[in-house]
Protein backbone atom coordinates (compact mmCIF):
# COMPACT_ATOMS: atom_id res chain seq x y z
CA UNK A 1 0.00 0.00 0.00
CA UNK A 2 1.33 3.43 -1.05
CA UNK A 3 0.97 4.95 2.89
CA UNK A 4 3.41 2.23 3.81
CA UNK A 5 6.42 3.66 1.24
CA UNK A 6 8.35 5.95 3.19
CA UNK A 7 8.32 9.58 1.65
CA UNK A 8 11.85 9.93 2.69
CA UNK A 9 15.28 8.77 3.25
CA UNK A 10 15.78 7.78 7.09
CA UNK A 11 18.26 10.67 7.39
CA UNK A 12 14.84 12.99 6.70
CA UNK A 13 12.81 11.26 9.08
CA UNK A 14 10.64 13.72 11.33
CA UNK A 15 11.36 13.53 15.30
CA UNK A 16 8.53 11.53 17.19
CA UNK A 17 7.26 14.78 18.66
CA UNK A 18 7.33 18.23 16.89
CA UNK A 19 7.84 21.35 17.82
CA UNK A 20 3.87 21.74 17.71
CA UNK A 21 3.48 18.64 19.69
CA UNK A 22 5.40 19.42 22.06
CA UNK A 23 4.34 23.29 22.91
CA UNK A 24 0.66 21.23 23.14
CA UNK A 25 1.75 19.18 25.51
CA UNK A 26 3.54 21.81 27.46
CA UNK A 27 -0.18 23.90 26.73
CA UNK A 28 -1.96 20.97 28.02
CA UNK A 29 0.51 20.33 31.35
CA UNK A 30 0.30 23.85 32.41
CA UNK A 31 -3.25 24.41 31.77
CA UNK A 32 -5.16 21.20 33.29
CA UNK A 33 -2.70 18.86 34.71
CA UNK A 34 -0.27 20.80 36.45
CA UNK A 35 -2.12 22.22 39.62
CA UNK A 36 -3.19 18.10 40.12
CA UNK A 37 0.48 16.97 40.76
CA UNK A 38 0.05 15.68 44.07
CA UNK A 39 -2.39 13.14 42.52
CA UNK A 40 0.08 12.47 40.18
CA UNK A 41 2.56 11.60 42.37
CA UNK A 42 0.08 9.12 43.92
CA UNK A 43 -0.32 7.15 41.08
CA UNK A 44 3.29 7.13 40.29
CA UNK A 45 4.45 5.63 43.89
CA UNK A 46 1.71 2.86 42.78
CA UNK A 47 2.60 2.47 39.76
CA UNK A 48 6.20 2.30 41.06
CA UNK A 49 5.30 -0.58 43.83
CA UNK A 50 3.61 -2.57 40.89
CA UNK A 51 6.59 -2.39 38.60
CA UNK A 52 8.12 -3.59 41.89
CA UNK A 53 5.64 -6.67 42.25
CA UNK A 54 7.15 -8.37 39.21
CA UNK A 55 10.39 -7.91 39.72
CA UNK A 56 9.67 -9.88 43.50
CA UNK A 57 8.03 -12.16 41.59
CA UNK A 58 10.92 -12.82 39.66
CA UNK A 59 13.21 -13.33 42.07
CA UNK A 60 11.12 -15.50 44.26
CA UNK A 61 10.01 -17.71 41.16
CA UNK A 62 13.78 -18.25 40.79
CA UNK A 63 14.02 -18.94 44.78
CA UNK A 64 10.73 -21.46 44.06
CA UNK A 65 12.99 -23.49 41.04
CA UNK A 66 15.49 -24.28 43.02
CA UNK A 67 13.31 -25.25 45.84
CA UNK A 68 11.84 -27.53 43.31
CA UNK A 69 15.14 -28.82 41.63
CA UNK A 70 17.42 -28.98 44.71
CA UNK A 71 14.65 -31.42 46.77
CA UNK A 72 13.94 -28.22 49.24
CA UNK A 73 11.39 -28.57 52.20
CA UNK A 74 7.45 -28.09 51.46
CA UNK A 75 7.17 -25.47 53.77
CA UNK A 76 9.83 -22.93 51.56
CA UNK A 77 7.58 -23.82 48.94
CA UNK A 78 4.48 -23.17 50.76
CA UNK A 79 6.02 -20.21 52.56
CA UNK A 80 7.09 -18.69 48.71
CA UNK A 81 3.45 -19.36 47.46
CA UNK A 82 2.34 -17.43 50.41
CA UNK A 83 4.66 -14.31 49.77
CA UNK A 84 3.60 -14.40 45.81
CA UNK A 85 0.33 -14.17 46.92
CA UNK A 86 0.44 -11.48 49.15
CA UNK A 87 2.61 -9.24 47.24
CA UNK A 88 0.49 -9.79 44.23
CA UNK A 89 -2.89 -9.13 46.56
CA UNK A 90 -1.16 -5.46 47.01
CA UNK A 91 -0.61 -5.35 43.37
CA UNK A 92 -4.43 -6.36 41.96
CA UNK A 93 -5.54 -3.50 45.21
CA UNK A 94 -3.26 -0.85 43.19
CA UNK A 95 -4.09 -2.21 39.80
CA UNK A 96 -7.72 -0.61 40.72
CA UNK A 97 -6.84 2.42 42.38
CA UNK A 98 -4.76 3.38 39.85
CA UNK A 99 -7.37 3.27 36.96
CA UNK A 100 -9.57 4.94 39.36
CA UNK A 101 -8.06 8.04 40.04
CA UNK A 102 -6.26 8.49 36.53
CA UNK A 103 -9.74 8.22 34.99
CA UNK A 104 -10.61 11.08 37.54
CA UNK A 105 -8.07 13.30 36.88
CA UNK A 106 -8.54 12.84 32.51
CA UNK A 107 -12.38 13.24 33.05
CA UNK A 108 -11.76 16.26 35.47
CA UNK A 109 -9.12 18.19 33.04
CA UNK A 110 -11.14 17.20 29.77
CA UNK A 111 -14.09 18.86 31.44
CA UNK A 112 -12.35 21.74 32.51
CA UNK A 113 -10.62 21.99 28.74
CA UNK A 114 -14.39 21.32 27.37
CA UNK A 115 -15.46 24.58 29.71
CA UNK A 116 -13.01 26.45 28.15
CA UNK A 117 -13.57 25.74 24.60
CA UNK A 118 -17.11 26.98 25.28
CA UNK A 119 -16.16 29.93 26.82
CA UNK A 120 -13.95 30.76 23.69
CA UNK A 121 -16.51 29.50 20.90
CA UNK A 122 -19.17 31.96 22.97
CA UNK A 123 -16.56 34.94 22.07
CA UNK A 124 -15.60 34.23 18.69
CA UNK A 125 -16.86 36.80 15.96
CA UNK A 126 -20.19 35.82 13.96
CA UNK A 127 -17.99 35.51 10.65
CA UNK A 128 -16.34 32.21 12.36
CA UNK A 129 -19.75 30.44 12.30
CA UNK A 130 -20.61 31.62 9.08
CA UNK A 131 -16.55 30.17 7.75
CA UNK A 132 -16.77 26.99 10.07
CA UNK A 133 -19.10 23.74 9.63
CA UNK A 134 -21.07 22.56 12.81
CA UNK A 135 -19.71 19.60 11.92
CA UNK A 136 -16.27 20.33 12.90
CA UNK A 137 -17.07 22.36 16.18
CA UNK A 138 -19.11 19.32 17.52
CA UNK A 139 -16.38 17.35 16.32
CA UNK A 140 -13.88 18.77 18.52
CA UNK A 141 -16.13 19.56 21.37
CA UNK A 142 -17.36 15.60 22.07
CA UNK A 143 -15.21 13.48 19.61
CA UNK A 144 -12.30 14.52 20.42
CA UNK A 145 -12.58 16.05 23.72
CA UNK A 146 -13.82 12.43 24.75
CA UNK A 147 -10.67 10.36 22.85
CA UNK A 148 -8.73 13.04 24.44
CA UNK A 149 -9.88 11.82 27.86
CA UNK A 150 -9.58 8.03 27.48
CA UNK A 151 -5.98 8.32 25.95
CA UNK A 152 -4.89 10.55 28.90
CA UNK A 153 -6.53 8.40 31.64
CA UNK A 154 -6.43 5.07 30.65
CA UNK A 155 -3.91 4.54 27.95
CA UNK A 156 -1.34 6.80 29.01
CA UNK A 157 -1.30 5.44 32.90
CA UNK A 158 -1.05 2.35 31.33
CA UNK A 159 1.98 3.07 29.23
CA UNK A 160 3.55 4.38 32.13
CA UNK A 161 3.25 1.12 34.06
CA UNK A 162 4.63 -0.77 31.42
CA UNK A 163 7.69 1.84 31.10
CA UNK A 164 7.88 1.48 35.04
CA UNK A 165 7.74 -2.44 34.91
CA UNK A 166 10.34 -3.06 31.91
CA UNK A 167 12.42 -0.39 33.69
CA UNK A 168 12.38 -1.99 36.87
CA UNK A 169 12.60 -5.92 35.49
CA UNK A 170 15.61 -5.24 33.31
CA UNK A 171 17.63 -3.56 35.89
CA UNK A 172 16.72 -6.64 37.78
CA UNK A 173 17.65 -8.76 34.50
CA UNK A 174 20.81 -6.61 34.18
CA UNK A 175 22.04 -7.33 38.04
CA UNK A 176 21.44 -10.74 37.51
CA UNK A 177 23.34 -11.31 34.39
CA UNK A 178 24.44 -8.31 31.89
CA UNK A 179 25.72 -10.71 29.54
CA UNK A 180 22.76 -11.91 28.86
CA UNK A 181 20.66 -9.60 29.13
CA UNK A 182 22.98 -7.39 26.93
CA UNK A 183 22.26 -10.31 24.10
CA UNK A 184 18.84 -10.26 24.76
CA UNK A 185 17.98 -6.52 23.82
CA UNK A 186 20.50 -6.83 21.09
CA UNK A 187 17.48 -6.97 18.52
CA UNK A 188 15.30 -4.03 20.55
CA UNK A 189 16.46 -1.16 18.04
CA UNK A 190 14.35 -2.74 15.17
CA UNK A 191 11.26 -1.96 17.35
CA UNK A 192 12.28 1.84 17.84
CA UNK A 193 12.84 1.85 13.99
CA UNK A 194 9.45 0.75 13.42
CA UNK A 195 7.53 2.96 15.87
CA UNK A 196 9.39 5.74 13.92
CA UNK A 197 8.20 4.55 10.64
CA UNK A 198 4.79 3.71 11.66
CA UNK A 199 4.28 6.62 13.58
CA UNK A 200 4.58 9.05 10.73
CA UNK A 201 1.93 7.33 9.02
CA UNK A 202 -0.12 7.28 11.72
CA UNK A 203 0.03 11.22 11.47
CA UNK A 204 -0.98 11.60 7.87
CA UNK A 205 -3.77 9.16 8.49
CA UNK A 206 -5.32 10.23 11.44
CA UNK A 207 -5.31 14.04 9.68
CA UNK A 208 -7.34 12.85 6.69
CA UNK A 209 -9.90 11.07 9.32
CA UNK A 210 -10.34 13.66 11.30
CA UNK A 211 -11.28 15.84 8.22
CA UNK A 212 -13.67 12.65 6.80
CA UNK A 213 -15.48 12.64 10.53
CA UNK A 214 -16.09 16.22 10.50
CA UNK A 215 -17.21 16.26 7.06
CA UNK A 216 -19.83 13.26 7.69
CA UNK A 217 -21.43 15.19 11.02
CA UNK A 218 -21.47 17.86 8.77
CA UNK A 219 -23.48 15.86 6.33
CA UNK A 220 -25.77 14.27 9.30
CA UNK A 221 -26.74 17.83 10.77
CA UNK A 222 -27.60 19.19 7.15
CA UNK A 223 -29.51 16.14 6.65
CA UNK A 224 -31.66 16.33 9.82
CA UNK A 225 -32.11 20.15 9.28
CA UNK A 226 -33.13 20.09 5.89
CA UNK A 227 -35.62 16.59 6.40
CA UNK A 228 -38.33 18.76 4.99
CA UNK A 229 -37.19 19.91 2.15
CA UNK A 230 -36.25 16.15 1.68
CA UNK A 231 -39.28 14.69 1.96
CA UNK A 232 -40.81 16.99 -0.10
CA UNK A 233 -38.77 16.91 -2.97
CA UNK A 234 -38.37 13.03 -2.93
CA UNK A 235 -34.10 13.58 -2.58
CA UNK A 236 -34.34 10.57 0.14
CA UNK A 237 -31.87 8.87 -2.84
CA UNK A 238 -29.69 11.42 -3.02
CA UNK A 239 -29.40 12.08 1.03
CA UNK A 240 -28.72 8.85 1.05
CA UNK A 241 -25.66 8.59 -1.57
CA UNK A 242 -24.05 11.36 -0.40
CA UNK A 243 -24.22 9.85 3.58
CA UNK A 244 -23.33 6.58 2.39
CA UNK A 245 -20.50 7.83 0.25
CA UNK A 246 -19.06 9.78 3.52
CA UNK A 247 -19.27 6.21 5.52
CA UNK A 248 -17.48 4.21 2.62
CA UNK A 249 -14.29 7.25 2.69
CA UNK A 250 -14.44 7.03 6.47
CA UNK A 251 -14.69 3.13 6.53
CA UNK A 252 -11.69 3.50 3.94
CA UNK A 253 -9.60 5.87 6.29
CA UNK A 254 -10.04 3.26 8.87
CA UNK A 255 -8.83 0.54 7.01
CA UNK A 256 -5.75 2.04 6.17
CA UNK A 257 -5.31 3.65 9.79
CA UNK A 258 -5.72 0.03 11.28
CA UNK A 259 -3.18 -1.47 8.45
CA UNK A 260 -0.73 0.87 9.44
CA UNK A 261 -1.34 0.24 13.21
CA UNK A 262 -1.22 -3.93 12.70
CA UNK A 263 2.28 -3.55 11.79
CA UNK A 264 3.64 -2.90 15.06
CA UNK A 265 2.39 -6.28 16.79
CA UNK A 266 3.75 -8.82 14.54
CA UNK A 267 7.39 -6.96 13.71
CA UNK A 268 7.30 -7.12 17.99
CA UNK A 269 6.44 -10.66 17.96
CA UNK A 270 8.85 -11.41 15.84
CA UNK A 271 11.76 -9.78 18.14
CA UNK A 272 10.53 -11.44 20.82
CA UNK A 273 10.74 -14.76 18.84
CA UNK A 274 14.34 -14.32 18.22
CA UNK A 275 15.48 -12.58 22.16
CA UNK A 276 13.72 -15.60 23.20
CA UNK A 277 15.83 -17.93 21.44
CA UNK A 278 18.91 -15.88 22.27
CA UNK A 279 18.21 -16.16 25.67
CA UNK A 280 17.68 -20.33 25.36
CA UNK A 281 20.71 -20.62 23.69
CA UNK A 282 23.12 -18.59 25.46
CA UNK A 283 21.63 -19.15 28.50
CA UNK A 284 21.42 -23.04 28.34
CA UNK A 285 25.33 -22.64 27.31
CA UNK A 286 26.25 -20.44 30.46
CA UNK A 287 24.25 -23.03 33.09
CA UNK A 288 26.12 -25.56 31.53
CA UNK A 289 29.01 -23.91 31.21
CA UNK A 290 31.14 -23.88 34.52
CA UNK A 291 32.40 -20.75 33.86
CA UNK A 292 29.09 -18.64 34.24
CA UNK A 293 27.30 -18.59 37.71
CA UNK A 294 24.01 -19.37 36.31
CA UNK A 295 21.56 -22.45 36.47
CA UNK A 296 18.50 -23.61 35.37
CA UNK A 297 16.75 -21.88 37.38
CA UNK A 298 18.05 -18.86 37.32
CA UNK A 299 17.77 -19.34 32.93
CA UNK A 300 14.03 -19.83 33.28
CA UNK A 301 13.26 -17.13 35.63
CA UNK A 302 15.35 -14.99 33.31
CA UNK A 303 13.20 -15.63 30.73
CA UNK A 304 10.24 -15.43 32.88
CA UNK A 305 11.62 -11.64 33.34
CA UNK A 306 11.91 -11.17 29.66
CA UNK A 307 8.43 -12.66 29.09
CA UNK A 308 6.95 -9.56 31.54
CA UNK A 309 9.96 -7.24 30.14
CA UNK A 310 8.16 -7.83 26.18
CA UNK A 311 4.56 -7.93 26.78
CA UNK A 312 4.59 -4.64 28.48
CA UNK A 313 7.06 -3.38 25.45
CA UNK A 314 4.36 -4.50 23.20
CA UNK A 315 1.78 -2.20 24.62
CA UNK A 316 4.43 0.35 24.74
CA UNK A 317 4.74 0.33 21.13
CA UNK A 318 0.99 0.15 20.36
CA UNK A 319 0.52 3.13 22.89
CA UNK A 320 3.42 5.29 20.67
CA UNK A 321 1.20 4.65 17.86
CA UNK A 322 -1.87 5.74 19.56
CA UNK A 323 -0.25 8.38 20.63
CA UNK A 324 0.60 9.60 17.32
CA UNK A 325 -3.12 9.88 16.76
CA UNK A 326 -3.75 11.34 19.89
CA UNK A 327 -1.55 14.32 18.86
CA UNK A 328 -3.10 15.20 15.66
CA UNK A 329 -6.27 15.15 17.89
CA UNK A 330 -4.82 17.77 20.14
CA UNK A 331 -3.46 19.96 17.84
CA UNK A 332 -7.14 19.83 16.41
CA UNK A 333 -8.65 20.90 19.61
CA UNK A 334 -6.11 23.65 20.40
CA UNK A 335 -6.26 25.20 17.18
CA UNK A 336 -9.63 26.84 18.09
CA UNK A 337 -7.43 29.03 21.10
CA UNK A 338 -5.22 29.86 17.48
CA UNK A 339 -8.11 32.16 16.41
CA UNK A 340 -9.16 35.02 18.02
CA UNK A 341 -11.87 37.47 18.31
CA UNK A 342 -11.34 40.69 16.14
CA UNK A 343 -14.60 42.16 18.25
CA UNK A 344 -13.48 42.93 21.91
CA UNK A 345 -14.05 45.39 24.39
CA UNK A 346 -11.28 48.40 23.75
CA UNK A 347 -9.80 49.75 26.97
CA UNK A 348 -12.18 51.58 29.29
CA UNK A 349 -14.73 50.89 27.34
CA UNK A 350 -18.25 52.92 27.88
CA UNK A 351 -20.69 50.96 30.21
CA UNK A 352 -24.03 53.97 29.67
CA UNK A 353 -25.02 56.04 26.66
CA UNK A 354 -28.62 56.76 25.41
CA UNK A 355 -30.24 53.69 23.65
CA UNK A 356 -32.83 55.92 23.10
CA UNK A 357 -31.00 58.36 21.21
CA UNK A 358 -30.70 58.29 16.98
CA UNK A 359 -28.83 55.85 15.56
CA UNK A 360 -26.41 56.98 12.93
CA UNK A 361 -24.23 55.84 10.11
CA UNK A 362 -21.41 57.76 9.33
CA UNK A 363 -19.58 57.22 5.86
CA UNK A 364 -19.66 53.46 7.01
CA UNK A 365 -17.55 51.11 4.39
CA UNK A 366 -18.09 47.49 4.95
CA UNK A 367 -16.19 44.81 3.53
CA UNK A 368 -17.21 40.85 4.36
CA UNK A 369 -14.57 38.47 5.81
CA UNK A 370 -14.21 36.88 2.38
CA UNK A 371 -13.08 40.87 0.55
CA UNK A 372 -16.29 41.13 -0.81
CA UNK A 373 -17.23 44.95 -0.59
CA UNK A 374 -21.05 45.96 0.14
CA UNK A 375 -20.95 49.37 1.69
CA UNK A 376 -18.84 52.15 0.58
CA UNK A 377 -19.40 55.79 2.32
CA UNK A 378 -23.48 54.96 3.78
CA UNK A 379 -24.59 57.77 5.26
CA UNK A 380 -28.32 57.09 7.52
CA UNK A 381 -29.57 58.01 11.13
CA UNK A 382 -32.59 55.76 12.37
CA UNK A 383 -34.35 58.19 14.84
CA UNK A 384 -34.80 57.94 18.50
CA UNK A 385 -38.21 56.51 19.35
CA UNK A 386 -39.19 56.51 15.63
CA UNK A 387 -40.08 54.05 12.99
CA UNK A 388 -37.20 53.49 9.85
CA UNK A 389 -37.46 50.52 7.43
CA UNK A 390 -35.01 49.20 5.52
CA UNK A 391 -35.83 47.63 2.02
CA UNK A 392 -34.57 46.25 -0.96
CA UNK A 393 -33.98 43.10 -2.97
CA UNK A 394 -32.31 39.77 -1.31
CA UNK A 395 -28.40 40.85 -1.39
CA UNK A 396 -28.82 44.58 -0.65
CA UNK A 397 -27.42 44.69 2.65
CA UNK A 398 -30.43 44.92 4.46
CA UNK A 399 -29.51 42.44 7.37
CA UNK A 400 -25.96 43.20 7.10
CA UNK A 401 -26.91 46.88 8.52
CA UNK A 402 -28.51 45.57 11.49
CA UNK A 403 -25.49 43.39 12.52
CA UNK A 404 -23.44 46.11 12.06
CA UNK A 405 -25.96 48.36 14.59
CA UNK A 406 -24.79 45.30 16.91
CA UNK A 407 -21.22 45.29 16.65
CA UNK A 408 -21.37 41.73 14.97
CA UNK A 409 -18.59 42.94 12.75
CA UNK A 410 -16.07 45.33 12.57
CA UNK A 411 -16.03 48.52 9.88
CA UNK A 412 -13.81 48.63 7.61
CA UNK A 413 -13.94 52.56 7.64
CA UNK A 414 -16.32 55.23 9.15
CA UNK A 415 -18.37 55.04 12.25
CA UNK A 416 -21.89 54.45 13.94
CA UNK A 417 -23.19 56.03 16.85
CA UNK A 418 -25.93 55.55 19.31
CA UNK A 419 -26.91 58.66 20.97
CA UNK A 420 -23.70 60.17 19.83
CA UNK A 421 -21.62 57.50 21.48
CA UNK A 422 -19.49 55.36 18.86
CA UNK A 423 -20.76 51.85 19.45
CA UNK A 424 -17.01 50.54 19.04
CA UNK A 425 -16.27 52.03 22.25
CA UNK A 426 -18.78 50.63 24.06
CA UNK A 427 -18.60 47.47 25.85
CA UNK A 428 -19.96 44.39 23.55
CA UNK A 429 -22.31 43.19 26.41
CA UNK A 430 -23.87 46.74 27.23
CA UNK A 431 -24.70 47.33 23.19
CA UNK A 432 -26.25 44.28 22.75
CA UNK A 433 -28.28 44.29 25.67
CA UNK A 434 -29.99 47.50 24.07
CA UNK A 435 -31.45 45.07 21.46
CA UNK A 436 -34.56 43.03 21.28
CA UNK A 437 -35.07 41.04 18.28
CA UNK A 438 -37.94 39.80 15.82
CA UNK A 439 -36.79 37.76 13.05
CA UNK A 440 -38.13 35.24 10.30
CA UNK A 441 -35.57 32.69 11.39
CA UNK A 442 -36.43 32.25 15.17
CA UNK A 443 -34.28 29.78 17.39
CA UNK A 444 -37.00 27.53 19.16
CA UNK A 445 -35.26 24.81 21.30
CA UNK A 446 -36.46 21.62 22.28
CA UNK A 447 -37.79 22.55 25.38
CA UNK A 448 -41.40 23.95 26.70
CA UNK A 449 -42.34 27.22 25.58
CA UNK A 450 -42.13 28.50 29.01
CA UNK A 451 -38.47 27.91 28.67
CA UNK A 452 -38.15 29.37 25.38
CA UNK A 453 -39.76 33.04 26.62
CA UNK A 454 -37.47 32.54 29.52
CA UNK A 455 -34.62 31.99 27.53
CA UNK A 456 -33.92 36.23 26.63
CA UNK A 457 -34.64 36.83 30.65
CA UNK A 458 -33.73 33.65 32.91
CA UNK A 459 -34.10 35.96 36.07
CA UNK A 460 -37.95 36.99 34.58
CA UNK A 461 -40.13 36.40 37.71
CA UNK A 462 -43.47 33.81 37.07
CA UNK A 463 -45.82 36.85 36.79
CA UNK A 464 -43.42 38.90 34.18
CA UNK A 465 -43.26 35.41 31.65
CA UNK A 466 -47.31 35.14 32.38
CA UNK A 467 -47.66 38.43 31.47
CA UNK A 468 -45.44 38.38 27.89
CA UNK A 469 -47.24 34.99 27.11
CA UNK A 470 -51.02 36.45 27.70
CA UNK A 471 -50.43 39.61 25.90
CA UNK A 472 -49.18 37.32 22.70
CA UNK A 473 -52.09 35.04 22.76
CA UNK A 474 -50.29 32.43 23.76
CA UNK A 475 -51.68 31.48 27.10
CA UNK A 476 -54.16 28.13 26.27
CA UNK A 477 -51.27 26.77 24.21
CA UNK A 478 -49.03 26.95 27.19
CA UNK A 479 -51.16 25.64 29.32
CA UNK A 480 -52.19 22.67 26.94
CA UNK A 481 -48.53 21.91 26.20
CA UNK A 482 -47.58 22.25 29.78
CA UNK A 483 -43.42 21.16 30.30
CA UNK A 484 -43.62 19.34 26.62
CA UNK A 485 -40.96 19.97 24.57
CA UNK A 486 -41.22 21.47 20.95
CA UNK A 487 -39.01 19.55 19.12
CA UNK A 488 -35.49 20.20 17.28
CA UNK A 489 -35.99 23.90 16.15
CA UNK A 490 -39.52 23.95 17.49
CA UNK A 491 -40.51 21.33 14.98
CA UNK A 492 -44.35 21.07 16.75
CA UNK A 493 -45.60 24.64 16.05
CA UNK A 494 -46.48 26.64 13.25
CA UNK A 495 -44.63 29.28 11.96
CA UNK A 496 -47.01 31.88 13.66
CA UNK A 497 -46.71 30.40 17.06
CA UNK A 498 -42.69 30.61 16.74
CA UNK A 499 -43.12 34.12 15.75
CA UNK A 500 -45.43 34.91 18.86
CA UNK A 501 -42.77 33.33 21.23
CA UNK A 502 -40.38 35.81 19.46
CA UNK A 503 -42.41 38.75 19.62
CA UNK A 504 -43.09 37.70 23.84
CA UNK A 505 -39.64 37.44 24.05
CA UNK A 506 -38.96 40.48 22.78
CA UNK A 507 -42.03 41.93 25.35
CA UNK A 508 -39.99 40.49 27.94
CA UNK A 509 -35.90 41.56 27.32
CA UNK A 510 -38.30 45.50 26.76
CA UNK A 511 -35.15 46.86 25.08
CA UNK A 512 -35.19 50.37 23.94
CA UNK A 513 -34.20 49.37 20.34
CA UNK A 514 -36.61 47.01 18.09
CA UNK A 515 -35.36 44.83 15.37
CA UNK A 516 -37.93 43.70 12.94
CA UNK A 517 -36.34 41.56 10.41
CA UNK A 518 -38.83 39.65 7.75
CA UNK A 519 -40.55 39.38 11.31
CA UNK A 520 -43.94 38.29 9.52
CA UNK A 521 -42.71 37.09 5.75
CA UNK A 522 -42.99 33.26 6.57
CA UNK A 523 -46.91 33.83 7.71
CA UNK A 524 -50.35 33.74 6.03
CA UNK A 525 -52.37 36.83 5.42
CA UNK A 526 -54.27 36.24 8.61
CA UNK A 527 -51.70 35.07 10.38
CA UNK A 528 -49.84 37.95 9.51
CA UNK A 529 -52.10 40.73 10.44
CA UNK A 530 -52.98 39.06 13.81
CA UNK A 531 -49.27 38.74 14.77
CA UNK A 532 -48.88 42.51 13.46
CA UNK A 533 -50.78 43.82 15.78
CA UNK A 534 -49.14 42.51 18.92
CA UNK A 535 -46.20 43.59 17.10
CA UNK A 536 -47.61 47.37 16.96
CA UNK A 537 -48.07 47.38 20.19
CA UNK A 538 -44.87 46.10 21.06
CA UNK A 539 -42.95 48.57 18.91
CA UNK A 540 -44.50 51.22 20.73
CA UNK A 541 -42.26 54.47 22.28
CA UNK A 542 -39.12 52.23 20.96
CA UNK A 543 -36.97 52.93 18.30
CA UNK A 544 -37.96 50.56 15.61
CA UNK A 545 -35.54 49.53 12.45
CA UNK A 546 -38.24 46.96 10.47
CA UNK A 547 -36.29 44.97 7.32
CA UNK A 548 -39.08 43.48 4.94
CA UNK A 549 -39.49 42.53 1.42
CA UNK A 550 -42.86 43.24 1.50
CA UNK A 551 -43.16 46.77 0.91
CA UNK A 552 -47.08 46.52 2.03
CA UNK A 553 -45.80 46.39 5.71
CA UNK A 554 -43.70 49.45 5.62
CA UNK A 555 -46.20 52.43 4.80
CA UNK A 556 -46.73 53.80 7.93
CA UNK A 557 -42.93 53.67 8.84
CA UNK A 558 -41.75 57.74 9.33
CA UNK A 559 -38.58 57.43 7.12
CA UNK A 560 -37.87 54.55 4.27
CA UNK A 561 -34.31 53.50 3.32
CA UNK A 562 -33.70 51.95 -0.39
CA UNK A 563 -30.92 49.84 -0.69
CA UNK A 564 -29.36 47.74 -3.74
CA UNK A 565 -25.72 46.14 -3.49
CA UNK A 566 -24.99 47.70 -0.74
CA UNK A 567 -25.71 51.48 -2.31
CA UNK A 568 -28.34 53.52 -0.76
CA UNK A 569 -30.45 54.44 -3.34
CA UNK A 570 -33.24 56.78 -1.97
CA UNK A 571 -34.56 57.71 1.25
CA UNK A 572 -38.04 59.07 2.48
CA UNK A 573 -41.27 58.75 3.62
CA UNK A 574 -43.71 56.51 1.54
CA UNK A 575 -45.41 59.13 -0.11
CA UNK A 576 -42.57 61.09 -0.56
CA UNK A 577 -41.05 57.82 -2.11
CA UNK A 578 -43.81 57.02 -4.55
CA UNK A 579 -43.83 60.48 -5.27
CA UNK A 580 -40.21 60.72 -6.96
CA UNK A 581 -41.58 57.61 -9.24
CA UNK A 582 -38.22 55.81 -8.69
CA UNK A 583 -37.10 52.29 -7.56
CA UNK A 584 -39.58 52.10 -4.41
CA UNK A 585 -42.51 52.66 -6.41
CA UNK A 586 -41.22 50.40 -9.05
CA UNK A 587 -40.67 47.87 -6.47
CA UNK A 588 -44.23 48.49 -4.45
CA UNK A 589 -46.23 48.58 -7.54
CA UNK A 590 -44.73 45.12 -9.01
CA UNK A 591 -45.68 43.60 -5.93
CA UNK A 592 -48.88 45.41 -5.38
CA UNK A 593 -50.20 43.83 -8.34
CA UNK A 594 -48.48 40.59 -8.06
CA UNK A 595 -50.47 40.35 -4.44
CA UNK A 596 -53.60 41.42 -6.58
CA UNK A 597 -53.78 38.66 -8.37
Amino acid sequence: MRFWKSKANAADRKPLFSVADRENLAWFWHSYFKQKTPFLVVVMIMILIQGIVYQQFIALTEDGLRVIFEEGAVSQLVNVCLVVLIIFSVRAVFSYLVPRISAWLASDAVMRMRRDLIDHIMMMDLAYFERTRSGEIILRLVNQAQDLSQFIGQTTVSAVRDFVTIVIVSGYLTWKSPLLFALAVIMLPTVGFMVRFVSEQIKIVQASAEDAMGNYMTGLEEMSNGMRTVKISNQEPVERRRLVKATDELKDISIRLQAVQAMMTPSVDIVAALVYILIIGGGGYMALSANFDMDAAAVVAFMIGMALVFDPARRLTTFFVRMQASLIILDSVRSIYRITPEIVNVPDAVTTFDAQGDIVFDNVCFKYPDGQQLFTGVNTRFKGGKITAIVGPNGSGKTTMLSLMARLYNLESGQITIGGQQIDQLRIDVLRQSFSVVAQDIVIFNSSIWENVRYVRPQASEEEIWAVIEHVGMTELVRERGDAPLGPKGAQLSGGQKQRIAIARAFLRDAPILILDEATSALDQRTEEEVQVVINELARSKTTIVVAHRLSMVTHADKIYVLDSGNLLDEGTHDELMARGGYYQKMYLSQKKSYGR
